[in-house]
């Protein structure tokens, strides 16, 4: 398999979660701005997993380009971050309809942390089939981007049981990190 095959499957799935997520909002019954005020909830959420999606879908594209060889391991690392992230549109569903509860933010940081893991299991996977000249491997070396957030995820969903506010606020700072496309791999292609 080529990986532009791989691309833009991965797109396309990557597109109807979009989609998915956003027939989940719905228009209120009444016709003047105060009418969206209940909704509040639902759009930060929306936004909020609209932007996680956004950025996988750019360091996916990313990691494709240091892609030389596609493996079986390399496609079942793939479906399995798709698979997370598919679950978004459910968990960010049932935290805009319940922000203010414990299970479905922690159902949504577990959705957030397994994605997390799932990319780096996909980088993992890459730089495997590349060996010791991997293009990929230059470029991010120990990652430590990408496992300070799964231990950010970590520790938001642990504080979920003392304070409940650090959570929403661990999700946004980890999106914050990662939401200008990952610039090492920019710079490792060029070279």
């Amino acid at each position: 398999m080529k990986k532009n095959r791989l691309e833009a499957f991965s797109d396309g799935v990557l597109a109807i979660i979009i989609t998915i997520m956003v027939l989940e909002l719905k228009a209120p019954e009444g016709f003047e701005i105060s009418d969206l005020k209940p909704l509040a909830p639902k759009f930060l959420s929306y936004v909020l997993s609209f932007i996680y999606l956004a950025i996988y879908w750019n360091n996916h594209h990313h990691l494709m380009h240091t892609v030389t060889k596609i493996t079986s391991g390399i496609l079942w690392a793939n479906m399995n971050l798709l698979f997370w992230l598919s679950l978004i549109p459910f968990t960010t569903s049932w935290l805009g309809e319940h922000i203010t509860e414990c299970d479905p933010m922690s159902l949504y940081g577990f959705n957030l942390l397994m994605a997390g893991i799932s990319y780096w299991i996909l980088t993992n996977r890459i730089i495997a089939a590349d060996g010791n000249d991997s293009l990929l491997l230059r470029a991010i070396g120990k990652d430590f981007k990408g496992k300070i957030s799964v231990i950010l995820y970590l520790i938001a969903l642990l504080s979920l049981q003392f304070i409940y506010g650090l959570a929403p606020f661990i999700f946004v700072i980890v999106a914050i990190m990662w939401i200008i496309p990952d610039t090492r791999i920019e710079k490792s292609i060029e070279h």
